[in-house]
């Protein structure tokens, strides 16, 4: 099969260096400037299974202008990566989400906002998005599919834009009515739970209460905003819930509170804090939330969440090292950036379980393996889950180059190995139409290949990871490496299955 359509449907225009020497904007991460439409995509290996039906999201920084002084990865602009599958065939398209901030720098032809390593004082402009303000909402953290409708997220809150699932062409900010907290705005990683129709998530900030956690229905309405009280500005970066329970947290990474009066946003690592997890009935109030203490860590994502009698069981990703020390090892880049490699921040699948009624915690580490950015099958989110899709991490770096299946009943581990110069992203697990178990379907990556010089998008048999991909599919160029995903069964979306083929159903 070969690719028969492919068309630039955008360009924008870069001011980054033609010199550029930060590696988190050249090498595997070098930034598009181009919005692809591609049809019909070209299979090089294998062939795609004619039961895997719905999209694959892909959400990633890719900046279009240089810093203000000091570019941190987490600065670029979002750009939305679509691959759909239907009938044995495959499409693809890119688009940089229309943020408002975009689209001001667009006109302004440069930065404007703070990015992570500076202080917000630094920024051209006064106002600004983010849980410490004066920053660029660049919403280019997570990806979830909610009512039909894709939305974006930012890690240090903002507005969550909303997106056509098949053209990722920018359709606006959810407003939930005029409901939407414009104020705080809402972190990465709300959850959407596809058997109630219901998109939980939290918001912080450095006002108090610090934090808030809602609930928007399966009819797109804010019914539920709660305070969730801290004793301070927090960071925290994901939740988790189950059928009845979320389950929001204060770790012992924050902001140090003597460099915030200096107007310095220095996270440090609070090692002789507890970590605390907050439970709350999914419509609770703040009165009824417990709060439970665990060994000091931080965790950047959870994988699931589910009940156990009495207990709720919890897993997450526990850094051995939330705050690396400066080794020497590396070269200055690997220094600067050490906390985003995962074996510098030992980051290991773990489990606690917190006793509703004792109001204990037990904690198990799941894995000697150094892995992060876990996914399950959506089918069993907030229910007991057996699988675990991970990413491996290229020492050093802030890279993936592997993916590993955790078997947590059993405790074996399939791994498959990109190779060398190979880096993948999220890899989110696609159940088969009509499946029948939990590893029934397949999972889904982007691939960034540095030795070909292109991208390509891998398919693997859930049930035998280790058997490498059953098909390869090649992108109309090489994509900038990425982190977050989502997939979103065809059954999910509107015109889907009246649509005659896939190329119609996504119109431009």
């Amino acid at each position: 099969m070969t690719t028969t359509d492919v068309e630039i449907v955008g360009r924008i225009l870069s001011t980054l260096p033609e010199d550029d020497e930060h590696p988190y904007r050249t090498g595997p991460w070098q930034p598009q400037t181009t919005e692809w439409k591609a049809d019909d995509l070209q299979v090089v290996e294998g062939e795609i299974p004619a039961d895997l039906d719905g999209v694959y999201l892909r959400n990633t920084e890719n900046p279009v202008h240089p810093s203000l002084k000091n570019y941190h990865p987490f600065d670029g602009d979002g750009m939305i990566h679509v691959v759909g599958f239907r009938d044995g065939k495959a499409f693809y398209r890119n688009r940089f989400i229309r943020t408002d901030g975009f689209l001001a720098e667009s006109e302004a032809q440069g930065p404007l906002w703070a990015g992570l390593a500076e202080r917000p004082s630094s920024a051209v402009r006064d106002d600004g998005w983010g849980a410490r303000r004066r920053m660029k909402d660049a919403s280019s953290t997570d990806v979830v599919v909610h009512r039909g409708t894709a939305l974006t997220s930012f890690y240090q809150c903002g507005d969550l834009y909303r997106l056509d699932p098949y053209t990722a062409q920018t359709e606006g900010k959810e407003s939930w009515g005029g409901a939407f907290p414009f104020e705080w705005g809402v972190s990465a990683h709300p959850k959407v739970d596809d058997r109630t129709g219901e998109m939980l998530f939290f918001n912080y900030s450095k006002q108090a209460p610090y934090m808030h956690y809602g609930v928007v229905d399966g009819a797109n309405e804010l019914v539920h905003y709660v305070d969730i009280p801290l004793p301070g500005p927090r960071l925290p970066h994901d939740m988790a819930f189950t059928e009845n329970y979320a389950i929001l947290n204060d770790f012992p990474l924050f902001w140090d509170p003597e460099a915030l009066k200096m107007d310095a946003h220095v996270a440090r690592w609070h090692r002789d804090m507890p970590s605390r997890f907050a439970v709350i009935p999914r419509r609770g109030n703040t009165a009824d939330i417990k709060w439970f203490e665990a060994e000091s860590t931080y965790v950047l994502h959870f994988v699931n969440a589910y009940e156990d009698g009495d207990e709720i069981v919890l897993d997450g990703f526990f850094q051995g090292d939330p705050e690396p020390a400066d080794n020497g090892q590396g070269d200055k880049w690997q220094r600067a950036f050490r906390f985003l490699a995962l074996d510098r921040m030992q980051s290991r699948l773990h489990r606690w379980r917190l006793n509703l009624v004792t109001g204990t915690v037990r904690e198990e580490q799941l894995s000697d393996s150094i892995t992060e950015f876990g996914m399950i099958n959506g089918a069993v989110a907030g229910q007991k889950h057996r699988y675990a899709y991970a990413a491996t991490g290229k020492p050093g770096w802030f890279l993936f180059d592997g993916l590993v299946k955790h078997d947590l009943h059993t405790g074996l581990e399939e791994r498959y190995a990109l190779g060398d110069g190979v880096y993948g992203s999220e890899t989110a697990m696609a159940p088969r139409v009509g499946s029948s178990g939990e590893d029934d379907g397949y999972l889904v990556t982007l691939t960034t290949d540095m030795n070909q010089d292109a991208s390509f998008c891998l398919v693997f048999d859930a049930a035998r990871v280790g058997d490498g991909p059953v098909a390869k599919i090649k992108l109309p160029e090489r994509i900038s490496s990425g982190t977050h995903s989502t997939w979103a069964d065809g059954s999910e979306l509107r015109r889907w299955r009246t649509a005659e083929d896939p190329a119609s159903a996504v119109g431009l």
